[in-house]
């Protein structure tokens, strides 16, 4: 197992609100002393008065003017960014994720969780409508808020082999799926037919079902599985490498068959580790909406969303324990259960409170050059408080993140990279059951 990394934690603290009135009522304070000092000296020695009186007030005085100024420091310089609508003619429900096929620049790849993928060409930004990739409705289980169609990755060889891979949820029994399918020979849809299942992992709730599916720059397939659901973690599967859930998977795709879909890389922290699942890279995590490699870094950035008080921004690493149910975030978790594998659990580089968001979206770092300010900083979002951060990252350090949009009409479902490097936001607007859009992240000139 990896040791555990130095990985410097960073807490939101809202500003504080009364220090300026703090520091009224503190001057008043000092001037009405003044005033009784004077009247004073004209009786007692002066230099033993100051001594007593003048000292503790200026020195009390100055402390509470140096947190004030700290409290409203600027963080560590990102600039401003501006989102602009795209495709706004064209009708989206429920988009939880945007992607692009290798070998297609202009092409735009949208999911619908209800389980449809349409597909869209910003050489043609007005069209009213997508071609519809894939329709798998029928096949998808989407009757609950977080099941449904919820990741979507191409091969890297995918100009060559036309293989993509999907994570959905499925019923009777109520599970989730991987698998993989062909694109068809005229390229313009996804083969039904050409399905093989990778996996299937059973699902005891409806909610924290992950997901996200993604290839690493190791060429392995990487997905996030949730802690099964409900809430708190009741069969306490996040310290339980004999499960699945909770985790963060890496497997090997390169030959998949119906009898051998995937083999599990000899290399994985838990491949001699007697009773633990073989294919589980990191765990303790309760569950990670959305996860990206940053690029240039090869770091594994994940957003994992909080139980009651707190949402974090992990960076993923061989055999990390990242705490829950023992911890939510940097904090015990009063009904945790503790597993076989110890206590050293892994903080997060960020977390924030419920009073500044509620549903953490993970995000990408920018890679891009069209906007060269933006180079290094992590954007993630908020999807139920519509906020939007950026924070630059050094190596896995995350300086202080600075808000730099709060729409409460977008509920920001998630973040895309486009193979040039620029980012793209999928939202839901004016709430969950609302209409569907995308927006280009983009520098302010």
């Amino acid at each position: 197992m990896q040791p555990k990394p130095k990985i410097s934690p960073i807490h939101f603290v809202p500003p504080n609100k009364s220090s300026r009135s703090n520091t009224c009522v503190a001057l008043v304070f000092f001037a009405l002393l003044l005033a009784f000092t004077a009247i004073t000296l004209a009786q007692t020695d002066a230099k033993q008065l100051a001594q007593t009186f003048i000292a503790p007030i200026i020195a009390s005085s100055t402390v509470a003017v140096e947190k004030s100024s700290s409290a409203q420091q600027e963080p560590a310089r990102v600039p401003a960014i501006q989102l602009v609508r795209i495709f706004p003619n064209v009708e989206l429900r429920r988009p939880v994720q945007v992607v692009q096929a290798p070998g297609e620049p202009n092409n735009l790849y949208v999911v619908e969780q209800a389980g449809r993928i349409l597909r869209l060409d910003q050489n043609n930004d007005q069209v009213k409508s997508g071609a519809v990739f894939l329709d798998m409705r029928k096949e998808v289980n989407s009757k609950n808020n977080e099941e449904g169609l919820l990741s979507l990755c191409f091969h890297p060889q995918y100009a060559d082999n036309g293989f993509v891979y999907l994570y959905y949820c499925a019923t009777n029994p109520r599970r989730s799926i991987l698998s993989q399918f062909h694109v068809s020979d005229d390229r313009k849809t996804i083969n039904m037919d050409s399905e093989k299942k990778i996996l299937e992992v059973d699902q005891p709730y409806s909610n924290h079902n992950g997901g996200t599916v993604l290839f690493g720059p190791d060429g392995m397939l990487y997905l996030s599985l949730g802690d099964g659901g409900a809430a708190n973690d009741p069969h306490g599967n996040g310290q339980n490498v004999g499960t699945l859930l909770a985790s963060i998977l890496r497997i090997d795709v390169s030959h998949v068959t119906k009898e051998s879909p995937y083999t599990i890389p000899s290399d994985n922290p838990f491949f001699s580790t007697k009773g633990a699942r073989k294919e589980i890279w990191a765990f303790g995590l309760r569950n990670v909406w959305r996860m990206s490699f940053d690029r240039e870094t090869k770091l594994l950035w994940a957003g994992d969303v909080g139980q009651d008080q707190f949402e974090e921004i992990d960076v993923i690493v061989k055999g990390g324990n990242y705490g829950w149910n023992m911890r939510e975030g940097l904090h015990s978790f009063s009904s945790g259960l503790k597993g076989e594998f110890g206590d050293a659990y892994i903080d997060p580089v960020f977390e924030y409170s419920h009073n500044d968001g509620v549903s953490v979206t993970g995000g990408y770092v920018y890679r891009g050059t069209k906007y060269p300010e933006l180079k290094g900083i992590y954007f993630f979002a908020d999807y139920g408080y519509g906020i939007i951060w950026g924070a630059r990252c050094q190596d896995s350090k995350l300086g202080t993140p600075r808000k730099l949009i709060h729409r409460s009409g977008n509920l920001w479902s998630s973040f895309g990279e486009m193979l040039n490097g620029e980012l793209v936001l999928c939202s839901f607007d004016g709430g969950e059951r609302g209409p569907g859009s995308l927006w280009k992240i983009e520098g302010v000139k």
